[in-house]
Parts: structure tokens; C-alpha cells; sequence
């Protein structure tokens, strides 16, 4: 049964918690024991006798799999068994004998888990820092794999630099390993990692790394766990935190190993101390102590937030940014933008505040003209209204919208609330309308998830010419940010077009499964007014990124665009995640990903450029990196991706 039914976690989101078995052939009462004894989800089950070599069974022989595949039904091993394949598998063995030996075994065993239908496997770790021969096998049974996803199981191990040996041959760093695999396997989707949590745990910034990548399970051993005042199994606080951390990136945890707890029972319980395959006496399963701490973990928990559930569905998920100057909005993406209560209270608030500044008290009857530019359905107005009321300040609004669809709304809501004297609607481009008069303050929301990706520049360019030369631009000025980011996910994802175009188009995400390898910098800023004489929207910027020291190396898949602006004075809004705007959610990041991705070292620092480039029907960007090698400029000339004018 999953991990409790936990309030603010949809089904989708269950957690399930499996157990790692020894080879047994008799299937049935091995799932019996661990699933209705023990009440784990599945069993991480070896699907063949560890003691078979191909080299010594005679020829014909029949292979000595744990069971026959009609022991099980089809649900049942797809949806409660793991394959576990032979431990003793070696590739990269210098024994030839061994080496022949493995291949075939892997091969026989992966082809038998296809037949049972089983949904995954674990391959057992590589044994050196030479896995070649070893990930040319797995790519090869990748190629021709149906869905089945393979798990390769890595100790989560990265010793720091000063605690290593000087003879020591062993690696420093388990992601080394992966890495290497991984890229000998051309990243491929269906290759996942199986993490083994040992009792000490590397720095927060190297565990960190592996939220970006591609984890399937976490497997904690019985000797990882502490024992609390009760004698009952417990774990560290970095553990606990560490776990925590998967049950929210839906990484299933197995417990793995021998009892390693001697708990207190009651005398008339001692009977289920021991498992007897023979005794028909009540069965206490060894390993339950441990899954009840673990599910105590999930239940703890705070359920996710109204805003969380609402926004599961797109973690991950890849959008096209929207086109609006191109596009008209379709009433769905205005109501979704219009329930983004905290920005229009950030708005409010900067109204005020201008308005206030603008039209001191002694002058308080004065009208103030205010041009609300994309006007929508209305919401500017709405809070440009109710500033007005609040500062005792009188307004004369016009309200200029392109999309008809969203102008006959507009009507509608200014005829319902009574605004006919106070509100002028315009059903115009701003950047083609000639207004009757200047304005004292012009307010807008054209910003995109990198600030300037909806032409918020273009536009309030276009619309500059009437606001009068000491008025005020709401928002003020805009910052773009970007930041690298692990994010196998959102790379084996485009990559899966099998195409350029999608490797040089940015995408709208809800950020999830990523790990962020370094705090984010400034890219482009834009100020409104701008009444410079040699004024351009087109920008450059060259940026530096260094990972801290006790990172370890890490795979960069691409940036993660934000911003942040200055709507007026000390009002701000953005998204960048050291300083967003709390309970916001009309913007989600922006994703600018790398046809290559770059392994970047600590003390080796990423070189990244980015451009703005405009020209007469569109604008776009490119991107590249320069260090630690390399790569192609990204959308070049934006053949791939652009913003149209």
C-alpha cells in the first residue's frame, strides 16, 4: 500500500516503497511474504540463481530463472517486481572467460525480464572507473529495448578531496561513474539511476546534483539507519531531509539489507521473530520497523500548498512561450492570468504609491490621465481604479487593447460596473494609436518569463510617445536573469524530437526535477522611459558561472531564464528565486536548452554569452558557451525560435 493517503497529494503523486529480496524460487510466496506480511509496494527480486554461469551449464540446459513466468500474473509481475540482475556481472573484467560470461547473462537476463513484462531493472553497479564495454552492452540492449527502463545502481559516495588517500585508487566521486555511463550510452531516456544511500552522505551542494538527473529509486540499507530512544530504527536529520527530498521528485525508496534493530515486543509476539517458510503461525516481516519509519517520513510531510496542486500537471512539462503581439489570447489564458491575485496587488500597490507622488494632497481634485496599454479583460483597470480609491485621487482611464475578442469583454465590464465616465476604451495596437492627449502614468503588463521575451520593449517603445516627458512607466524598469541547470528531464525530453529546431527554442516550464548548480546573474535590463538618442533593443552579455568547490563535477543540460522588475519605486515583481514574488503564479521559467550538454568541474568556470537580436518582423536570442569547451551558437540568425513583431 503507498506511503499513506496523505491530503494535498494527488494518486498520481503516490509514493511506494519496496524492499530488496534474495533469489528465490518460489516467486509467489516471496511477493506473498513482502507484499501482504510486510506491506511493501514491490520486491527488488534477482530473476536468476546468482551461482549460473553460461560457461558451465551443458549445452541445452534449461536457465535457471527464479520462476516460471505463469507463477505470476502479467499485472503482477509489471506492477510488483523489480528485476535485480546478477551481482556478479563484470564487463570490464580483465578475465576473458568472466567477461564473455557477463555479457551473455546480462543479455539472457534483460530478455527474460522483457518477456515477464517487468517495468524495470537494476543493473548492478560497474566495478572500476573503466565501465566501456559495460555501457556498449547496455546501450546495445537499449537500442532494441521495448519500454522497460533500466535502473543502474551507484553508491551515493563523493569523498572530499582532503580526506582521500594519497595511494588510494578508488574513485572520489560516485557521479563520476554515472556520468561516464551514462554519456558512453548517448543519455539515453530508458537508462535511470538506482542511488545505494549509505550512512554518511556527501555536502548539500554534491547531493544536490542528483535532483537533476535522472533517479528512479533510492535504496537505503538497514546499516544507514540510527536507533532512537525506543530501540526502534530512525535516521539522521540529513538523511531524513534527503528522503523527504525524493518522496518530492517521486523517487521510490527500497530498504535493502538485514535487521540491523533488535525492537522490543510483547512476549506473545516473539513467535514472529523469526521467519519460518514452515510455520503457519503469524509472520512479523523483519524489514516492516523500517518501512513504518519511512512511511512516518511521507506522513509528516506538510501536504502541498492550493498553488502546488494546481500547477502539478505542468512540472516538466515543455510549452512554447506565448506569441502575443502575433497571437490573439484565448479567454482560458486570460482567466488563468486574472487569478494571479498577489500581482495585481503588487500593481495596486505601485499605482498608489505613483499616484500619491504624482498628485500631491493639495491638489487632490486634480484628474490624472493614466493609460492602461494591453489592457486584457480588464484587470489593470480594475486595480488602477481601486488605487485611485484608496488615495482619494480622481482618473481619467483609457484603456487600449488589440485582441477584439477581449475588447467586447472589456465593454461589458465597464458598462456592469459604472465606469462610463471614467474609463475610454481603444481597440488598437498601442504602438499604431494616436492618443487625444498625453498620460501622466502608463501601465502595462507585457512581460514574459525572461522580462523582455513578449516584446515588452517594442510595445512600450511604440507607446512612449504619449506619456508626457515627466510621466510615469509602470513597470519602470525589468532585469533578466539566467541560471544553469541539471535538468536530464527536460534534455531527454527535446531531445526526443530528434530534431534542431527544438534544441534552439526556449520553453515556459514549471521547473521541478532540476538541480540549480549555481545562484542566478543579471542578462538584460530595459527602462522605461527611455528617452536616449541612440536607443536599441538589441543586447549582449558575456556571464561567468563557477559551482562551489564541494559540488563535484556536474552536467549542465541548459539555463533557466527569470526576471525581475521595478514597477515602481520599492514595488517589485519577478521571479527569480532569490527575491520572487511570493504566491505568484502567472509565469513560470523560462528553459534555454544546450544541444550538447557541458560537464562543468569545480574551479573551472562556465562561460556562457547570451544576445538580444532584433530585426525588421521579429526578435530572438542565441546562446552559447565558450568554457569549459565550446559549443555551437544556438538559433542563429533565429532560424528556430523567435518572437514575432
Amino acid at each position: 500500500m503507498p506511503l499513506g493517503e496523505k491530503a494535498g497529494f494527488e494518486k498520481s503523486q503516490s509514493r511506494y516503497c519496496g524492499v530488496e529480496a534474495e533469489f528465490n524460487d518460489d516467486m509467489p510466496q516471496l511477493l506473498n511474504f513482502n507484499l501482504s506480511t510486510g506491506s511493501f509496494d514491490f520486491v527488488v527480486a534477482p530473476l536468476m540463481n546468482p551461482s549460473y554461469r553460461p560457461s558451465l551449464l551443458e549445452k541445452d540446459g534449461v536457465l535457471p530463472f527464479a520462476a516460471s513466468d505463469l507463477v505470476l500474473s502479467p499485472s503482477q509481475w509489471s506492477s510488483h517486481v523489480v528485476g535485480k540482475l546478477s551481482s556478479w556481472i563484470d564487463l570490464d573484467s580483465e578475465d576473458e572467460a568472466l567477461r564473455m560470461d557477463s555479457e551473455t547473462t546480462l543479455k539472457q537476463e534483460i530478455a527474460w525480464a522483457n518477456h515477464l513484462s517487468v517495468q524495470a531493472c537494476i543493473l548492478p553497479p560497474p566495478k572500476g572507473a573503466s565501465c566501456a564495454n559495460y555501457a556498449r552492452c547496455v546501450n546495445q540492449i537499449l537500442q532494441g529495448s521495448n519500454n522497460m527502463q533500466l535502473w543502474l545502481r551507484i553508491p551515493l559516495v563523493k569523498t572530499d578531496d582532503d580526506d582521500m588517500d594519497a595511494n588510494s585508487t578508488s574513485f572520489i566521486d560516485s557521479w563520476e561513474l554515472w556520468n561516464s555511463f551514462r554519456l558512453l550510452c548517448e543519455h539515453h531516456s530508458q537508462l535511470s539511476i538506482a542511488l545505494d544511500i549509505l550512512s554518511s552522505l556527501p555536502s548539500l551542494n554534491s547531493l544536490g546534483r542528483w535532483f537533476g538527473e535522472t533517479v528512479a529509486a533510492a535504496i537505503i540499507n538497514t546499516d544507514s539507519f540510527l536507533t532512537n530512544g525506543r530501540g526502534y530504527p530512525c535516521l539522521s536529520k540529513r538523511h531524513q531531509k534527503l528522503i523527504t527530498g525524493f518522496f518530492n521528485h517521486s523517487i521510490q525508496i527500497v530498504i535493502s539489507g538485514k535487521p540491523a534493530h533488535s525492537i522490543p515486543r510483547p512476549s506473545s509476539d516473539l513467535a514472529a521473530n523469526n521467519f519460518d517458510n514452515n510455520s503457519e503461525s503469524p509472520q512479523r516481516h523483519p524489514l516492516r520497523p523500517y518501512l513504518d519509519y519511512v512511511g512516518f517520513l511521507f506522513q509528516r510531510m506538510d501536504p502541498l500548498p492550493e498553488q502546488e496542486r494546481f500547477e502539478l500537471g505542468y512540472r516538466d512539462f515543455l510549452q512554447s512561450p506565448l506569441q502575443p503581439l502575433m497571437d490573439n489570447l484565448e479567454a482560458q489564458t486570460y482567466e488563468t492570468f486574472e487569478r494571479d491575485s498577489m500581482k495585481y496587488i503588487q500593481y495596486q500597490r505601485a499605482i498608489n504609491k505613483a499616484l500619491l507622488d504624482r498628485v500631491p494632497d493639495d491638489k487632490a481634485s486634480a484628474t490624472t490621465v493614466l493609460m492602461v496599454v494591453g489592457a486584457g479583460r480588464g484587470p489593470l483597470v480594475r486595480a488602477s481604479l481601486q488605487a485611485a480609491e484608496e488615495t482619494g485621487r480622481k482618473l481619467k482611464i483609457y484603456a487600449v487593447e488589440k485582441n477584439p475578442n477581449a475588447v467586447v469583454t472589456l465593454h461589458s465590464l465597464v458598462k456592469l460596473e459604472g465606469w462610463e465616465d471614467i474609463v475610454t476604451i481603444i481597440s488598437c495596437d498601442m504602438r499604431f494609436w494616436d492618443a487625444p492627449e498625453k498620460a501622466d502614468i502608463m501601465v502595462s503588463e507585457l512581460l514574459g518569463s525572461f522580462g523582455d521575451n513578449e516584446l515588452s520593449p517594442e510595445c512600450l517603445d511604440g507607446a512612449q510617445r504619449f506619456l508626457k516627458q515627466d510621466g510615469i512607466s509602470i513597470p519602470s524598469s525589468y532585469t533578466s536573469f539566467i541560471q544553469p541547470l541539471t535538468a536530464a528531464k527536460l534534455y531527454n525530453d527535446v531531445k526526443s524530437h530528434k530534431d534542431l529546431a527544438h534544441f534552439e527554442t526556449a520553453y515556459v516550464v514549471k521547473l521541478h526535477n532540476i538541480a540549480r548548480l549555481t545562484p542566478s546573474q543579471p542578462v538584460f535590463t530595459f527602462t522605461h522611459p527611455d528617452y536616449s538618442t541612440k536607443k536599441s533593443n538589441q543586447r549582449y552579455k558575456r556571464l561567468q558561472f563557477e559551482i562551489p568547490s564541494d559540488t563535484g563535477s556536474a552536467m549542465v543540460h541548459g539555463f533557466a531564464g527569470y526576471f525581475d522588475a521595478e514597477l515602481y519605486k520599492d514595488v517589485h515583481l519577478g521571479i527569480e528565486p532569490s527575491m520572487a514574488t511570493p504566491n505568484m503564479f502567472s509565469w513560470f521559467a523560462i528553459f534555454f536548452p544546450l544541444r550538447t550538454p557541458v560537464c562543468i568541474k569545480p574551479g573551472s568556470p562556465l562561460e556562457v554569452h547570451f544576445w538580444r537580436c532584433c530585426g525588421s518582423s521579429k526578435v530572438w536570442y542565441e546562446w552559447c558557451v565558450a568554457s569549459p569547451n565550446s559549443s555551437a551558437i544556438h538559433n542563429s540568425n533565429g532560424r528556430s525560435y523567435w518572437v514575432g513583431l
